[in-house]
């Protein structure tokens, strides 16, 4: 792990800039109206930045380091604006503004999903006429946004009916529709936004964890997430399994399930040298 303990503010804000992974498009697109020196980020003049150490490191070591370092980044720019200030060196708090207000811009994300997906802990043990008029009305942004109806997609509606189902497991923890809108979840971000899997099948099982008797075809979708996208077919003969048992009523899914079951089976004894011999069925994957 980083630590921050014997890092200068100065180096701190070049780990940043180095690791943050944020989206900046629009990003210091008016630098070129400040009449400042400038200074590179990744290794500034006068700063002896350390290398990022990569050796054993996790996804959570990085994530970890880019919240820390981004905070530091934010907070020492605004106390060295404050400073400037204070002294009374306008020119140079002008500089800082400029940075912070670029610096504004950036989408800070969070990268590691369960920091955006709700307790597992959560149980739908009461109907909520609040809860239900929410559900009802992300179904119907669903609908509007074209779910299913490629030519009517808009992703704005797309958006605004994830942002609903979100906000009904937020208000209503215990409503009986926080499975349901888990669900739809996990179908926005499978269906509509580009590698997300990892989202879609975080909401997939809260779903079916929330209710294990729900009656969407989660575990059926997160198998084909594992066995299409992702190729974790030892997770995806596991999900399989797991919709024989609990998602039986759907006969079509089931079928598709005893298949997938077959081949991955067999490709294991013939050492994944068995061709490729997709089932019919009417989802994409």
């Amino acid at each position: 792990m980083f630590s921050l303990r014997h890092v200068s503010t100065a180096v701190a804000v070049a780990l940043v800039t180095l690791l943050c992974g944020c989206r900046t498009d629009s990003l210091f697109e008016s630098r070129h109206k400040v009449d400042a020196p400038m200074t590179s980020l990744e290794r500034p003049e006068g700063v002896d930045v350390p290398d990022i150490v990569v050796v054993d490191a996790q996804e959570v070591d990085f994530v970890e380091a880019v919240l820390t370092n981004r905070a530091v980044y934010f907070r020492s720019l605004k106390a060295l604006r404050d400073f400037y200030r204070q002294k009374g060196y306008h020119h140079k708090q002008q500089w800082a503004d400029q940075e912070l207000a670029d610096v504004r811009r950036i989408q800070p994300f969070k990268y590691i999903s369960d920091g955006e997906i709700p307790s597992s802990a959560l149980r739908p043990t009461e109907s909520i006429p609040e809860a239900d008029a929410l559900y009802t009305k992300a179904r119907e942004l669903m609908k509007q946004g074209g779910d299913k109806v490629p030519a009517l997609y808009r992703e704005d509606l797309m958006l605004e009916a994830l942002k609903t189902f979100r906000e009904l497991i937020s208000r209503h923890p215990s409503s009986d529709k926080i499975d349901d809108s888990a669900f739809y979840c996990g179908e926005i971000h499978k269906e509509y936004f580009d590698d997300q899997e990892e989202l879609a099948l975080a909401w997939y099982e809260r779903a079916w964890t929330w209710d294990p008797g729900t009656p969407h075809p989660v575990r059926f979708q997160a198998a084909t997430v594992y066995d299409y996208r992702l190729h974790d077919r030892a997770r995806a003969l596991e999900l399989y399994h797991q919709v024989l048992e609990y998602e039986a009523a759907n006969k079509s899914n089931v079928a598709f399930a005893v298949t997938r079951i077959h081949f991955l089976t067999q490709d294991v004894k013939s050492g994944g040298k068995k061709r490729e011999k997709t089932p019919k069925n009417d989802l994409t994957y």
